[in-house]
């Protein structure tokens, strides 16, 4: 038999509870919450500053003046471990080969990149010296030289800076008489890939295509134009009398660029259940097409940037891609990079390459003053906006580039390319159409957004390359 105490009362030495606990009071209550967040959102400061021009046909046309290239493009390798080859077709980037045909499928220019020796270099080494036979051309498999030379009163001085796919001597090609008018010394490690006069030599005595084209290169005048490569228009000036004028006309490009729309594209799907029983405090249908929007947006302004159709990076002109000097970003760098252009609007870099160029200052001393952009404080160097970009890609080496633009169609800058008025249009360029329900109560989106970029003129855009962000 159990027997059964009654409860008397007595104190057990916990506290007795005396009001309503938080914990049954959140039954009764309503939670405050926060729209959905994303950690993808970046100011996307490209999308803001390029001025958008209208393409209601898709395709927007380049027209320019006639200009003549000379095949100054930079040459492309190929390495079985450490040994390093020229890919034969890449030598027609040389100006001399511009134009070779090779008609035996090649041979020539296999046999041509197979008379290439490598060459290592350390830092401080003299690859060429100014005054001496040049008799070789080069090229820079890997690292980076200084191009030296003398000033006109007698001090050393920095003519450029050559890395990874520049190349120097192509006129030996043509002559083996000639001298080196600057030296040559490795700022880094180099790999170089030099080819001889006499092996220049043996290859015009067993292919006489190959003599007969360079001999075409020797002959052949070269072509007025100006300082860009454009035709010349030929003018007169500060004549007296009765002097006879030149006639002239501006001759264009025959194929200009076209730039056709590119898209970016999604399919966003919401469960019929969701739409209908879940929309309050916030529509649930809204705040999927919010977050959809802004990553493709995202992803739009990582297309400009990187596309190797038509993105900044991998469309600048050669001419305008300059290297550091020395790695780091340095005052010095952005100084050279902004006198390539008129009218740089500013620049683009990866967040952590500015704050490298903050190190570099802070070592010299120098407070860059920053500048208001939208209400914003930004930084700014000579009064041109600094601004991140974390679509602007980091190599595995730690390096990375720095984007100076002029924008606009009135000053030959670069460009956004856009269609708007769009078949169920959400934003400028963007469009969400309805696409129907499923079999199983799914209701689709359709989310699309149209873009391009177009560098009008070729000094519209500067890239600084090669940028150590680790030192």
């Amino acid at each position: 038999m159990t027997v059964t105490e009654p409860d008397l009362g007595v104190d057990t030495g916990q506290p007795k509870q005396q009001s309503l606990g938080t914990a049954a009071a959140r039954n009764l209550a309503t939670t405050t919450k926060s729209v959905p967040q994303m950690q993808g959102i970046s100011p996307r400061w490209l999308l803001k500053m390029l001025p958008w021009v209208e393409v209601p046909g898709g395709s927007y046309r380049v027209n320019r003046r006639l200009s003549y290239a000379v095949g100054d493009g930079r040459v492309t390798f190929t390495n079985t471990g450490s040994e390093i080859r020229v890919i034969p077709q890449e030598l027609r980037e040389l100006p001399e080969l511009r134009d070779f045909e090779d008609a035996e499928d090649n041979e020539i220019l296999n046999g041509i990149a197979d008379r290439f020796r490598q060459q290592e270099y350390t830092p401080g080494d003299v690859i060429t010296e100014f005054g001496h036979q040049a008799d070789q051309v080069l090229l820079i498999a890997h690292g980076k030289v200084n191009k030296l030379g003398t000033s006109e009163y007698g001090a050393p001085t920095v003519l450029g800076v050559l890395a990874d796919g520049d190349h120097l001597g192509n006129r030996v090609l043509l002559e083996g008489d000639g001298i080196w008018e600057f030296t040559v010394k490795a700022v880094t490690p180099c790999t170089v890939l030099s080819l001889s006069r006499s092996e220049i030599e043996a290859l015009l005595d067993r292919s006489d295509s190959l003599r007969a084209h360079l001999d075409r290169v020797r002959a052949n005048p070269k072509k007025p134009q100006n300082k860009h490569g454009e035709a010349a228009i030929d003018l007169a000036a500060g004549h007296e009398g009765e002097s006879e004028l030149p006639s002239t006309f501006v001759d264009y490009e025959q194929s200009p660029r076209e730039y056709q729309l590119s898209v970016a594209q999604t399919v966003l799907r919401v469960h019929s259940r969701v739409a209908d029983l879940y929309n309050q405090p916030m529509n649930q249908t809204e705040q999927q097409l919010r977050l959809t929007v802004e990553a493709l947006r995202e992803r739009q302004e990582h297309e400009m940037l990187n596309n190797r159709s038509f993105g900044l990076l991998h469309n600048a002109d050669l001419k305008q891609r300059i290297h550091t000097r020395t790695g780091p970003p340095t005052p010095d760098d952005l100084d050279e990079l902004l006198s390539r252009r008129r009218k740089t609007e500013f620049f683009l870099a990866h967040p952590r390459t500015i704050a490298a160029f903050g190190r570099e200052c802070n070592k010299r001393g120098i407070y860059p003053e920053g500048k208001q952009l939208e209400g914003k404080p930004v930084h700014a160097w000579r009064g041109v906006p600094l601004l991140p970009s974390n679509k602007l890609p980091i190599s595995d080496g730690g390096t990375s580039s720095i984007l100076a633009m002029r924008t606009g169609e009135e000053s030959h800058g670069v460009v956004g390319l856009h269609q708007t008025g769009l078949p169920e249009e959400y934003e400028p360029g963007l469009s969400v159409r309805f696409t129907g329900v499923s079999d199983q109560a799914i209701i689709s989106y359709l989310v699309s957004a149209y873009f391009s970029v177009a560098i009008l003129v070729p000094d519209a855009l500067g890239v600084l390359e090669n940028v150590e962000i680790t030192r």
